[in-house]
């Protein structure tokens, strides 16, 4: 019997976790308890990345589930309408058959000869005609019937096998998404347990605001980006939330362009592909600046050498040294 679907998920979950938790030293010293604690969220973010994500790989499934089902509804009621019309032609095929059938014992030598006059015989003629044009233009609306039937069939079932496969693989990432939940949930947890192990002058170094200045921002989307961005500062980062009063590393730079008026997508991931790469020696206020071999963690410009960014839990929105935060994988200009 294949496993229940929670087992399934708590499974996966099981081998994210065995994955991506790194497995506590025997004994921290005080001295390495931060540097524990960093990498513990940053871990904690890339699980949480992942999460998102999976989400939207989810939606974007079931979007795609919808649209299949609707196709095939559609197509199922043009078949059904198509087959109808079908029938209906059919029926005045047959009869205009059977009238022509009887009809062709009455040619033109036969109309001549059975005529009572002149007149009686272009009437004959004609009415042959008409007959002969009727049976013709039945036939023509017939084939186009059974032609849109056709079709309509072959589009409904693609429709059905484009249904079934969306189907199977929106199941597949409900348990992925579940599985990647509970890795996340656990490392988030392990990560909150370090902060809280952690001495009161180490959580004093964490929270503190960094440059809260006034900052000087270039006109355009890109400086009202950064300008959003510059006023979080201060409010505290927590994994997975979309503000307004605290925010995660790729919620701050949505947010900050969605007050732009430039809409870009909300996962790390997605980011680092949006716009256009720079080098990081062109780098200007206002770029997202994406860290780490995973890309799972971004930053914005502030001007060549800073940047504001939402960094861990424990820690505020604040300026930092652009390099310091991590090594870069990718700067992207989301408008020119």
């Amino acid at each position: 019997m294949p496993p229940h679907p929670v087992q399934r998920a708590t499974a996966l979950a099981a081998a994210v976790v065995a994955t991506f938790t790194v497995a506590p030293p025997a004994q921290a010293q005080p001295t390495d308890a931060l540097a524990r604690y960093e990498e513990l969220s940053r871990e904690a973010e890339r699980l949480h990345q992942d999460h998102l994500k999976a989400q939207d790989d989810l939606g974007a499934r079931r979007a795609e589930l919808d649209k299949a089902r609707a196709d095939l509804a559609a197509a199922t009621r043009t078949g059904v309408d198509a087959r109808t019309e079908q029938e209906r032609f059919r029926g005045r095929v047959d009869l205009l058959t059977e009238a022509s059938y009887e009809g062709a014992r009455f040619g033109t030598l036969s109309a001549f000869l059975v005529s009572t006059s002149q007149q009686d015989f272009l009437n004959r003629l004609s009415a042959l005609d008409v007959l002969a044009a009727d049976s013709g233009e039945a036939l023509r609306l017939m084939s186009t019937a059974v032609d849109a039937a056709a079709q309509a069939e072959a589009t409904a079932a693609d429709a059905e096998r484009r249904a079934a496969a969306a189907a199977g693989e929106a199941t597949r990432l409900v348990d992925d998404l579940a599985a990647r939940e509970q890795a996340m949930d656990a490392q988030v947890a392990t990560a909150r347990a370090q902060y809280r192990s952690l001495s009161a002058p180490q959580k004093a170094t964490l929270a503190s605001p960094g440059d809260t200045s006034a900052v000087a921002v270039p006109a355009g989307a890109a400086g009202a980006a950064l300008e959003f961005a510059l006023a979080q500062r201060g409010k505290p980062y927590v994994f997975g939330s979309n503000g307004p009063d605290s925010w995660d590393c790729s919620s701050l730079t949505q947010a900050a362009y969605r007050a732009a008026g430039v809409a870009i997508p909300r996962t790390t991931y997605t980011q680092a592909t949006v716009g256009r790469a720079v080098p990081r020696n062109q780098v200007q206020p206002g770029d997202l600046i994406i860290y780490y071999a995973g890309q799972s963690h971004v930053a914005m410009a502030v001007d060549g050498v800073r940047a504001v960014h939402a960094s861990t839990e424990g820690v505020p929105v604040r300026i930092a040294d652009i390099d310091s935060i991590g090594p870069i994988s990718t700067i992207r200009r989301v408008v020119s």
